[in-house]
Order: C-alpha cells, then sequence, then structure tokens
C-alpha cells in the first residue's frame, strides 16, 4: 500500500476540539501520530498531529487498564484493514466511496486512489470546518472530494445526492467506528438508508462490537470508564454475519490472526487479555445482495 506524504507545514493554531468531534476520532489520530514515528508504519497520515495540536488534545481513554493500552495499536490495525478494503475496491472498479461519520478521516488525502474516484465524507459541519482548517488546502490524491454537512442520525441521504453522489453506480461504504456509538434503532436507520442508496455491486466496510466479550473481565472496565464520559458502546452484536444478511447485505468477519500486520500488533497483548477480548470488535466487510 502507497501512502502520501505533505511538505512541511507551519503549525497549525492551537483552537478547541470542535462540538460533535468524537473522543474516539481524536483517540484513533493520537494513534496515527505515534506510528508515524515507527521506521515501517502500516498508515502514515501526516495530519494526525496537527489535529491533536489544533484541539488541544491530550491523554486517551480514561483508565490505565489493558485494552486501554491495547487501544492504540487495534486502531492503527483497524485503520490499516479498512485502508486495505477501500483501495481494492477502488482498484476493483468501484469509483464512488462514502466515509459515514467521517471524523478527522483523511483518506482522501493520503491513499494512492486510482484515477477518478469521488470521495464523499458524511460529518457534522463543525468537525468538517475544524478538519478543514487543519489540512489547509492539502491536495486530494483522490479524483474528487464532497463533504458533507450532516450528522448520521439526521437525514442525510437528500445532501449526499446533492452533493454528486450517483445512487445508480456502484459503492464503497465505510462505517469506520461511529456505527456502535449510536443506539440499535439508529444504526439500523443508518443501514437501511446506505442499502437504499446502494446500486448492485455496493460494498460496505464496519466495525461491529462483540456482544459476547463485552462482560469479559478485562473488556467490561474499559466500557465502563468509557460509558463515564458518554463514549458508550450501545451497538453490539453476536453474529455479524447474520445482522448483516437481515439488512441485505452478505457479510464476512476478518480473521485477524491471518492477517501478518493485526498478528504482529496484537499478539503482544494476547498473554495479557486473551483471544476473547482480543475479538472484542469484528471488521466486518460485504457485499449487496442480489439484484436490486
Amino acid at each position: 500500500m502507497t501512502e502520501t506524504t505533505r511538505p512541511q507545514s507551519p503549525s497549525v493554531p492551537a483552537a478547541r476540539a470542535p462540538e460533535g468531534l468524537s473522543h474516539a476520532a481524536l483517540w484513533t489520530s493520537a494513534a496515527h501520530a505515534a506510528e508515524a514515528l515507527r521506521p515501517t508504519p502500516y498508515v502514515l497520515d501526516p495530519w494526525a498531529a496537527d489535529f491533536l495540536h489544533a484541539a488541544r488534545f491530550q491523554g486517551g481513554p480514561p483508565g490505565d487498564g489493558a485494552m486501554q493500552r491495547l487501544l492504540p495499536d487495534w486502531q492503527v490495525v483497524r485503520s490499516r484493514f479498512f485502508d486495505d478494503y477501500l483501495l481494492t475496491a477502488a482498484r476493483s472498479g468501484w469509483r464512488q466511496v462514502v466515509v459515514l461519520g467521517a471524523g478527522l478521516d483523511t483518506r482522501a488525502f493520503r491513499l494512492d486512489w486510482p484515477t477518478g474516484v469521488h470521495l464523499f465524507e458524511v460529518e457534522v459541519p463543525s468537525v468538517l470546518a475544524f478538519k478543514d482548517r487543519v489540512l489547509d488546502g492539502s491536495p486530494v490524491t483522490c479524483g474528487r472530494r464532497s463533504t458533507v454537512g450532516a450528522g448520521l442520525t439526521e437525514a442525510w441521504d437528500e445532501e449526499l445526492v446533492a452533493a454528486g453522489f450517483d445512487p445508480v453506480r456502484p459503492t464503497a461504504w465505510l462505517c469506520e467506528a461511529p456505527l456502535y456509538f449510536l443506539e440499535p434503532d439508529a444504526v439500523a436507520a443508518v443501514v437501511t438508508t446506505m442499502t437504499e442508496l446502494s446500486a448492485e455491486g455496493s460494498t460496505f466496510g464496519a466495525e461491529c462490537v462483540n456482544s459476547q466479550a463485552v462482560d469479559s473481565p478485562l473488556v467490561a472496565p474499559f466500557l465502563n470508564a468509557l460509558a463515564t464520559i458518554g463514549a458508550a458502546w450501545n451497538w453490539q452484536l453476536a453474529d455479524p454475519e447474520k445482522w448483516w444478511a437481515e439488512h441485505g447485505w452478505d457479510a464476512r468477519v476478518a480473521d485477524l490472526f491471518t492477517l501478518p500486520y493485526a498478528m504482529e500488533r496484537l499478539s503482544l497483548y494476547l498473554p495479557l487479555v486473551g483471544e476473547a477480548a482480543a475479538k472484542c470488535a469484528f471488521l466486518t466487510t460485504g457485499t449487496l445482495r442480489g439484484p436490486r
């Protein structure tokens, strides 16, 4: 996978995190910023440190358990997995990409896209404005980037179409992390809209929380700590393939133990957290079922 770098630019003035920017987005930026310091990073996000500075962000999730220590490496694994998913889709002919709940996602700027990709980011206006200020006119590496200023619990479909999205064209969708912070009914509404907008051959990628792991002695304290800052994992699944099938998609869960980069990062934690806790979230991809 080839990723882009950018020229050094003046430091972005510190302000504050905008309303609507999730803790998870900042934690992911912190993981990306740390990853950039490694000799051979799996994800190279040249803007991550600038986001943290602009938001005056320091620290990480509350608490100091094993899951908190694992989180940055997990976020790098997740980012790399979905980077590969989107690039594979684009190089296989999908030229319409939608990132739902985009947060501080910079894939439109850092991935080596094939010619002609139109990438849409759906996110609340305050977060998009904050991100664009930090990006400061950086050139995209996709053919075109369009932003849609709407939250996922709002009616974002009409705004997406107005921004140039074509429901007739197959789409590669990404819901990297935002769904599990929503209530189950809200997730179902988001996925229903996504399905209705999808042409035959469309694909998706999403992270789903494993409901069978959340009560483990190691995961439960982590989730309790997140709940204290309003970052509870509300949407949980025992069988993601069944859930997605009920919503019109043929889904599959990645076997992390077959991914070299995942094993390189996560194997160090297995003696500490156990295999069940390491599988507390599913990295899921899938394809729209049958003719529409």
